[in-house]
This record gives structure tokens, C-alpha cells and sequence, in this order.
């Protein structure tokens, strides 16, 4: 079985608008724990438009950060960009069910996974694509710019990774027989990290040029891409996207807590793989529904692991607010490449 997980740098267009709405997330946050935020984000070449709904004691500086998250990025003339914002308060009605009752923000159903077949327990084509583009921004080439996409086939069967490809964004006047050189060596590097092989079908570029890019190439929408931030598809994902909202919205804590039991579940070596699926109801503190799908690979049966879930875990969103400390986290080191197996972030402690 060949499965294929791609992962996009922090430059991408979709990217820069996950950045910029979880760097308003965070500011709130820090200034006023009782913040309540639920910012998008749309970019197209010097146009940036956020909008949403905040209501906190903290007026963020929208200017200032957007223009920190494009020069953290390496986006040229970051004070060339253009910034409309449209936000307005919480609904009313929301904010009953939250702040009255403790409950869901929303409804939905949030799905998290963990696999041991690598020490981050993310899956392996995605763990490697995605560590592809960090170092591929590590090396800090100067022809190279800010945006780019990995995509790695691995064939599960013989465990080996079949085809590579990286699209990098470059200079003007720079060919693609000028990266390649670069851009193979960080894939070679990147599956020796993994211990794998380096045989495999290398593609750089396919296209031959990638100058024009970010949003001056695509316009951005933050929340677009849900499957990069997860688990590169191999898990089902609920459809609610993590960045610009605060922890009282179940798409992001209730996603958190669902990567947290199930990289439980198998450290402990109940399942060598699991899926954990959460679901709630607006205003509902308590999931209406907990699902475990181990694939074949549970030691103990599937039931026993939903009744441990329930007995050992405040699934409330108040009560996995305050055992992951989701109100003092910095949303900065997720808002790209990926929301899981990071150190430093305590869903994955």
C-alpha cells in the first residue's frame, strides 16, 4: 500500500493566514485569559482582510502583528501590505452556553491519532514531509524563498518512501538545476532521519520555475489547510480548522485532547495505532459521543479503551483547558508545520 501526505512551509499563502490569526489568538490570550476569539484571515498579493469575532478586555494591535508574522517569515516589504480588519463581538447567544454552562463553543466532532511507527507518532510519509520543509528552511539559502510544498509516497508493504517532491519557491534568474542539488540533499536527509531509504523518484520543481509565489501566486484563507496541520491524512479529520480560535472552541482543544489520549493509548501500548474521536453540542460540557477505532492493532478490545478514556480524562472543554493549560500556550508554534508532534506544546507531553 503507497499512501502520499504533503505538508506546505510556512510561506504558503493558506499558511500566512494561520499565522496571523493564531498570533491575534495568542496577544489575547496573554493579555486576558478570558478572551474569546474566533479570527480568519484572507490574503491576496499586498491585500490582507481579517475578520471575526473578539471579545476581550485586550484591543489587539492588528497592524503590528500581522507585520511581526510576515517579517518572521521572510515575506519581502512586509510594510507594503495593506490591512482591513472587520471584527465584531461574540454572539450573545454563543457566549450563554460557553461561559454559563462550561460548554462546547460549537458543535462537532473532532478527531485525534498516534501511531508508533515513528517517535513523534505521526504518520510516516507526513512526519518526513513535514520535516523536509524545516530543514529545507534551516539551510536559509538564499536563492530559496519563503514559500514551498513537500509531498512523500511511502509504501507501507516495503517500507520505503517511493517518490519525493518538493516545489520550492526561488529567485528570478535562478534555475531549477541551481536548487536541486539543495532541495535532493534535504530530501536524502530527511528520510535518513527516519531511517529510510534514498532510492526513491526525486522531483523538484516539476514545473521547471516557481518564482512568483505566497500570495502574490494564490490567495490565502487561513483554516484551508486542516489535513496539513493533522495528520497528513491518514486519520479521518472532522472538517473544523485549529488556528484564529480560542480553547473554548472544541474544533482546536477537543482536536488537542483527542491527540492527547490517543498518543496515550499507545504509549501504553494498549493499540499500536488509534483514532480518538470526540464529539459535543453547542453549550454541552460533556461529549455526547467518545469512539476509538484501533485498525486491528488493540491489545485490549476497543470498549475497555472508550471506558479508560471516560474514567481518566475530564473531557469538558473547561476541564481540558485547564489540564492541557490551553490558556498559556504559545499558538506561534503551531500555526505551521503541523499542530502535532512538536515538543513544547503540552498536548504532546
Amino acid at each position: 500500500m503507497v499512501f502520499t501526505s504533503e505538508q506546505v512551509s510556512c510561506g504558503h499563502p493558506d499558511k500566512i493566514c494561520d499565522q496571523i490569526s493564531d498570533a491575534i489568538v495568542t496577544d489575547c490570550l496573554a493579555h486576558d485569559k478570558k478572551s474569546r476569539v474566533a479570527a480568519e484571515c484572507m490574503i491576496k498579493d499586498y491585500d490582507i482582510m481579517i475578520a471575526g469575532e473578539i471579545t476581550s478586555s485586550h484591543q489587539p494591535d492588528y497592524e503590528s502583528l500581522v507585520r511581526e508574522v510576515l517579517n518572521r517569515i521572510g515575506i519581502c516589504g512586509a510594510e507594503d501590505f495593506h490591512i482591513q480588519t472587520f471584527i465584531s463581538k461574540q454572539s450573545e447567544d454563543i457566549a450563554r452556553g460557553v461561559d454559563g454552562n462550561f460548554g462546547a463553543g460549537d458543535q462537532g466532532m473532532m478527531f485525534g491519532y498516534a501511531t508508533n511507527e515513528t517517535p513523534e507518532m505521526l504518520p510516516i510519509p507526513y512526519a518526513v514531509a513535514t520535516h523536509a520543509l524545516q530543514l529545507l528552511r534551516e539551510v536559509g539559502c538564499p536563492i530559496l524563498l519563503p514559500d514551498a510544498k513537500s509531498q512523500v509516497s511511502y509504501d507501507y508493504e516495503s517500507r520505503k518512501i517511493t517518490t519525493f517532491l518538493i516545489s520550492t519557491q526561488h529567485l528570478e534568474g535562478t534555475t531549477v538545476e541551481d536548487i536541486r542539488p539543495i532541495v535532493e540533499a534535504v530530501m536524502e536527509t530527511a528520510a535518513q532521519d527516519y531511517g529510510l531509504n534514498t532510492d526513491f523518484e526525486k522531483l523538484v520543481n516539476p514545473t521547471g520555475r516557481f518564482v512568483v509565489g505566497s500570495s502574490f501566486a494564490d490567495s490565502g484563507l487561513t483554516g484551508r489547510k486542516i489535513i496539513a496541520d493533522t495528520y497528513g491524512g491518514m486519520c479521518r479529520h472532522g472538517g473544523g480548522a485549529f488556528s484564529g480560535k480560542d480553547p473554548t472552541k472544541v474544533d482546536r482543544s477537543g482536536a488537542y485532547a483527542a491527540r492527547y489520549i490517543a498518543r496515550d493509548i499507545v504509549r501504553q501500548q494498549f493499540a499500536d495505532r488509534c483514532e480518538v474521536q470526540l464529539a459535543y453540542a453547542i453549550g454541552v460540557a460533556e461529549p455526547v459521543s467518545v469512539y476509538v477505532d484501533c485498525f486491528g492493532t488493540n491489545h485490549i478490545s476497543e470498549p475497555e479503551i472508550v471506558e479508560y478514556i471516560r474514567a481518566e480524562y475530564d473531557l469538558t472543554p473547561q476541564g481540558i483547558i485547564t489540564a492541557l493549560g490551553l490558556l498559556d500556550v504559545d499558538y506561534n508554534k503551531v500555526s505551521a508545520y503541523g499542530h502535532f508532534g512538536k515538543a513544547g506544546v503540552p498536548w504532546e507531553e
